[in-house]
């Protein structure tokens, strides 16, 4: 049924409820000329008279009797309906669509999405984890997340914390094979690289020279596409790696990694929050992104002050 056709035939089911006809335009808030022509258009449509009217009164037709027995019942469905969202819309309940990397990122994630269930046990959170640059709407996610750059036009994005990119090496790897001191020293060095999971490509390190962002292409001792595999090599010592903060940060603290060359570390990169426009959300969708942004706005977890790199760098 065409929208013009549900709302004639609300207007026809209130005139008869309430007994007039500008007491049925007041009721859904339409001027008394609209509903009369809603009403016009409906009995053309339909080929029958619904009303007998008069300027003080209506009554029912054979016809409009028939036909409000047969639509009372669709209705007030549809008026249940339409009253369950009204009211869901405002419960910290139901399904929650979220977006995310899967590489490395759970540490990140979860304890945010733990910690927003325990608060609130009438969500259902429904985590999409995918490393490729994907449409957050065709996937009808509700918030997403991303660490690089921010998300495209169309969406909000917000910054919670900056990356860092540190070049990390176990003791165990500097007491065997020494520790660089320049950017050229690499070379006499074994390093990982880690390849994108879902493009297949290496991703080069980044560094910071002289103020400006470059890549460096290395010739890697390892390559992997898993971020737990290229940390478990770096903590066993075969091998050198750029790894971000979100990986590296609680093993530099427990003193497992050793940050290196740090005059060329970066945190050009960030991980963001993103979503579409706020107005009409859900409420456990507003709660979420106000949650997330609480927990992980600036967040330290994952990365080092200035005197933690220092405490804990190797020259």
């Amino acid at each position: 049924m065409a929208i013009n056709e549900l709302r004639a035939m609300e207007t026809f089911a209130r005139a008869v409820e309430l007994g007039s006809l500008r007491k049925a335009a007041a009721a859904q808030g339409i001027s008394p000329q609209a509903a009369s022509q809603a009403l016009s258009q409906l009995e053309q449509h339909l080929g029958v008279r619904l009303l007998h009217r008069t300027t003080r009164s209506i009554s029912l037709t054979e016809e409009g009797q028939q036909l409000l027995e047969a639509a009372q019942p669709a209705l007030a469905m549809f008026e249940r309906a339409l009253q369950r969202v009204r009211t869901t819309k405002d419960e910290i309940a139901g399904p929650l669509h979220i977006a995310a990397p899967r590489s490395g990122f759970t540490p990140v994630i979860w304890p945010v999405v733990n910690a927003f269930c325990e608060q609130y046990p009438e969500i259902q959170p429904d985590l999409h984890l995918d490393d490729g640059v994907s449409n957050w709407v065709l996937e009808r996610a509700d918030v997403g997340f991303r660490i690089g750059a921010p998300p495209e036009e169309g969406l909000i994005a917000r910054k919670l914390f900056p990356v860092q990119l540190i070049i990390c090496a176990s003791p165990a790897y500097l007491e065997r094979h020494g520790v660089p001191q320049r950017i050229e020293d690499l070379a006499k060095h074994r390093c990982s690289v880690f390849r994108h999971p879902a493009t297949g490509l290496v991703y080069p390190w980044y560094l910071k020279i002289d103020g400006e962002i470059e890549r460096l292409e290395l010739p890697p001792a390892l390559s992997t596409n898993d971020v737990e595999l290229e940390l478990r090599a770096v903590l066993d010592g075969k091998v050198i790696g750029q790894l971000s903060g979100i990986t590296a940060v609680p093993h530099i603290r427990s003193g497992a990694l050793k940050p290196i060359l740090l005059q060329y570390m970066t945190d050009h990169m960030g991980v963001y929050l993103y979503y579409g426009s706020r107005r009409a959300q859900p409420a456990r969708v507003r709660r979420f992104i106000d949650y997330a942004l609480n927990r992980l706005g600036s967040e330290s977890e994952f990365m080092l002050t200035n005197e933690e790199l220092q405490l804990n760098h190797v020259t």
